[in-house]
């Protein structure tokens, strides 16, 4: 089985790409043609008089971007009472408030502003729990969302579960008690282990299609200041003291500033003037997680959703030891025929060498077992319906060691940015941080946040 990805197979079939057939000079280079190196460049091109270019290794859109879940998700991916142990309150408020209501905003200004016509489903998506461990987790986040003054989750519990009144003891008025059929219902399963549903804002996107589209407003709307090379790998990027040049094999791109929109495993080595001090501290703040998925058609008669399941029988693992899967639907076009398409993942693997992944490696027939068991098991739970998954596919991601999206400069030589990190939630967290990087070069003095890489800390013990 290939990597058939189905975000790929809505792109563009005609589009010619340019390849980088000279030495260069720009304003900014974005080294990065996903969807974090897209919305950085449309942030700098819409709030700066900047020239930018943007340098792809190999085509648009077709990295972690064309092989995710297509998943928005509004939550950062450790829970807030675990970073309220290294930051500071007021930044671990911003942090949150960004994933809720400032990223949303910024990715309809990006839709608005380039006028796109594309599928985009926002809707309350949900989340199953079997567990006390899990509760107890979000109940902590709920009671310091209320000390934040953020809006609390809404979690529903069984109201047959045996821990009820032991979490109503401490946590009363931070969650609800509801019928399980009720749970049940939200989570689209019969399985009678889910017993704790938290419900929020989701949405479902082809960010594949999305980032090409935005890239084709740019050059359109920017033709003086904007350029796009694709197939040019960035092999090596020497950073001096106002200026990098960056080597892109038989031509070399010079610019004020250079921002990475990477994953990360890119096999770039970092040059600081004369040592490599930056190169090894950002290669090792890294790891690599191969994600596995694969979807289906089915008739167009549900509304689109996202649901998440956390469940012990399940495989899959978010790094950080909770296994789970994810399912979406969306409308879907395929052979001029609307569908709903049901995409499932959760299997993944960790590589220690970056290197072993090949983007055209077989899908492993292991990943569509688990991910075919889950269907059976949990969602589409009909035994005698054979399922055809049309698309399979995997996608390389990168996992920063704190599990938080690395967007601001390089403390060590500021010329250097970073706009990266994908750690499972990377749609708005990219368009955010590309919004971010757009002031830092524009020249604004932002407050520290969690995403810097290097900020304000509060004592462990506070």
């Amino acid at each position: 089985m290939r990597n058939n990805s189905p975000w790929l197979h809505q792109l563009n079939k005609e589009r010619e790409p340019s390849k980088l057939a000279q030495d260069i000079e720009t304003d900014v280079a974005v080294v990065g043609g996903g969807i974090a190196g897209v919305a950085s460049a449309f942030f700098i091109l819409r709030d700066t008089d900047k020239k930018v270019a943007l340098l792809e290794g190999g085509l648009l859109g077709h990295g972690a971007t064309g092989h995710n879940a297509g998943q928005i998700v509004s939550f950062l991916s450790r829970p807030l009472h675990d970073l309220a142990k290294e930051f500071k309150p007021e930044m671990v408020r911003e942090a949150q408030k960004m994933m809720e209501e400032d990223a949303w905003e910024l990715l309809d200004t990006m839709y608005t502003e380039a006028g796109l016509d594309i599928s985009l489903s926002r809707f309350t998506g949900h989340f199953g729990f079997a567990s006390k461990e899990h509760l107890l987790s979000l109940l902590e986040d709920n009671v310091l969302r209320k000390s934040l003054g953020l809006r609390l989750k809404e979690i529903l519990i069984a109201e047959q579960a045996e821990f009820l009144e032991e979490v109503g003891k401490k946590y009363g008025g931070f969650f609800k008690i509801a019928p399980h059929s009720e749970i049940l219902d939200r989570l689209e399963t019969k399985k009678p282990e889910f017993i704790v549903c938290v419900s929020e804002q989701k949405g479902v996107m082809n960010s594949a299609l999305f980032t090409e589209r935005v890239a084709e407003y740019l050059l359109e709307k920017y033709p003086e200041r904007f350029a796009v090379y694709e197939h040019t790998h960035i092999a090596k990027a020497a950073l001096h003291e106002n200026s990098a040049i960056l080597d892109a094999e038989t031509h070399a791109v010079t610019a004020e500033r250079v921002i990475l929109c990477t994953n990360g495993f890119d096999n770039i080595t970092i040059f600081n003037k004369s040592g490599l001090d930056i190169d090894a501290r950002f290669h090792h703040s890294l790891h690599a997680v191969v994600g596995y998925m694969s979807g289906y058609l089915e008739e167009l008669n549900k509304p689109p959703t996202a649901i998440s399941y956390f469940y012990e029988g399940l495989t899959g693992d978010d790094s950080s030891g909770n296994p789970y899967v994810y399912l979406t639907r969306r409308m879907y076009e395929y052979n001029e025929n609307k569908h709903n398409l049901i995409s499932i993942g959760g299997p993944d693997v960790s590589l220690d060498d970056r290197r072993k992944y090949e983007k055209d490696h077989e899908y492993p027939e292991w990943a569509k077992d688990e991910i075919n068991k889950f269907v059976k098991e949990i969602y589409d739970t009909d035994p005698n319906k054979k399922i055809d998954y049309i698309f399979t596919w995997h996608g390389l991601m990168g996992y920063t060691n704190n599990k938080l999206r690395l967007i601001g400069a390089e403390p060590k030589n500021p010329v250097l940015l970073y706009n990266l990190g994908c750690n499972g939630v990377g749609i708005l967290p990219s368009i955010f941080g590309g919004e971010r990087i757009a002031r830092l070069v524009k020249g604004e003095k932002l407050p520290a946040s969690i995403f810097d890489p290097r900020v304000e800390r509060a004592p462990r013990d506070q």
